[in-house]
């Protein structure tokens, strides 16, 4: 519970200074009960999860099995913690609320850290020899982060936050994710348009501080971050985070209910280094989209095969190969059938009914300026900006920079589609 502490306390002197909650303007409310288990759901999705894995597992290996089982944990830690990029940057900028990003800060640094352990060591399985992932540095960059930024609050969701929506039945994010799906695989047939924005190379800290000096760097930043954040939350004093219904024991809140945001923070960052060391690469997820379009592209008579996006290095293995080998489309599809299965278990899978047409617009619309934008700017929040930073790169810094200033932007967009934004008296952000 995060609550303004009464007049004239002073914090627990047990707990270090950046432990302390953060005050809020009225006590957090108590989580609601849990409504009973969605059976047939948890059924059919539970069944679709086992059926997928051993078809997978049987048919392509081992190495793209365990990948879509990382990735259903991810979907399962996704929905339980409500791990939001989003959210989170919505929250501080109108409210000054920095729960969120201070999770994403732990997420961050728990990351940076087994990135660290992973690369320098060279821990691959399956013959995979871990890299780190940086981006490089110009108009691409910025310009991209910045629609993906404004698309995340029209759209109602980041790269990762649309598939376990979707995973746990918001009908109006399948909106966001086939605009996603579009503006990637636009964005993949017009790289002509491009490709040649100005860009300068990658800068990775590793190369000039060595490993642990970028890993400190990193850190520090992090930590710079919470110090901030805390600061304007002070300031500020917003409402607390809302709540979601939970059980009331620990034991069964893994399975039901919600998490903590630092517990999902530290199973989302043990899970992302398991996507390093079985593939090599790190987390991502916006790729998956520009194949899934351009496949449809095909099946419909194109020939994306030809465009310049999929001559490049890496690309054209992943055209040709199969969707169900591809390490990018496997973890996302664990995170939707993961996400349904924990939304199943909580009790709270639904399909949304009655969306107004303006949310629609904008779920369309967002969806496809995040694909336009993950394109331009190397990646999404997972692609550039965590991996970017866990990986030491000054690209995922650029990113998250940007993000907050679009994210400015996306909130003064959010009115014109019938969209509220958290504001001061409110119970909740």
């Amino acid at each position: 519970m995060t609550t303004a502490p009464p007049a004239g306390s002073a914090p627990p002197r047990a707990l270090p200074a950046l432990l302390v909650p953060s005050p809020t303007s009225v006590p957090q409310p108590e989580p609601p009960p849990l409504p009973p288990v969605r059976r047939t759901p948890l059924v059919v999705s539970a069944l679709l999860a086992v059926a997928l894995t051993a078809y997978v597992w049987f048919t392509h290996g081992a190495k793209p099995g365990v990948l879509l089982v990382l990735g259903l944990g991810l979907g399962v830690a996704l929905f339980h913690s409500r791990f939001g990029f989003t959210s989170a940057w919505r929250q501080l900028i109108a409210v000054g609320n920095g729960s969120g990003l201070r999770a994403h800060a732990l997420l961050l640094g728990t990351t940076a850290t087994l990135f660290a352990l992973i690369i320098g060591t060279s821990t691959g399985l399956f013959g995979s020899q871990p890299a780190p992932s940086a981006g490089s540095l110009g108009v691409g960059l910025v310009v991209g982060s910045l629609l993906f930024a404004v698309g995340m609050q029209l759209g109602g969701a980041c790269a990762s936050g649309t598939l376990f929506a979707v995973g746990s039945g918001q009908t109006s994010v399948l909106l966001t994710l086939g605009g996603f799906i579009a503006g990637a695989t636009l964005a993949a047939w017009q790289f002509d348009l491009w490709k040649d924005l100005p860009a300068w190379e990658p800068v990775v800290l590793s190369e000039h501080l060595g490993r642990f000096g970028s890993w400190a760097v990193t850190i520090a930043a992090l930590l710079l971050v919470v110090v901030v954040t805390r600061r304007v939350q002070a300031r500020r004093n917003p409402p607390p985070l809302g709540v979601v219904p939970s059980a009331r024991t620990a034991a069964v809140r893994v399975i039901r209910g919600s998490w903590p945001l630092a517990v999902g923070a530290l199973v989302l960052a043990v899970l992302g280094a398991g996507v390093l060391m079985v593939s090599g690469g790190a987390w991502g997820v916006t790729s998956a989209f520009s194949l899934w379009g351009s496949e449809l592209v095909g099946a419909l008579g194109g020939h994306p095969e030809n465009w310049t996006w999929w001559r490049q290095a890496g690309n054209a293995e992943m055209l040709a190969g199969p969707v169900l080998a591809d390490k990018t489309s496997l973890t996302d599809i664990g995170i939707m059938i993961g996400a349904a299965v924990a939304a199943a278990a909580g009790g709270t899978w639904a399909l949304h009914r009655g969306i107004p047409w303006r949310t629609a617009v904008a779920s369309v619309l967002g969806g496809l300026l995040m694909g336009i934008g993950a394109r331009l700017a190397g990646g999404c929040n997972i692609g550039a900006y965590l991996a970017g930073i866990a990986s030491g790169s000054l690209s995922g810094w650029v990113w998250g920079a940007v993000a907050l200033a679009g994210t400015w932007i996306g909130l003064r967009l959010r009115p014109l589609f019938g969209l509220g934004n958290p504001k001061p008296g409110d119970g909740v952000c």
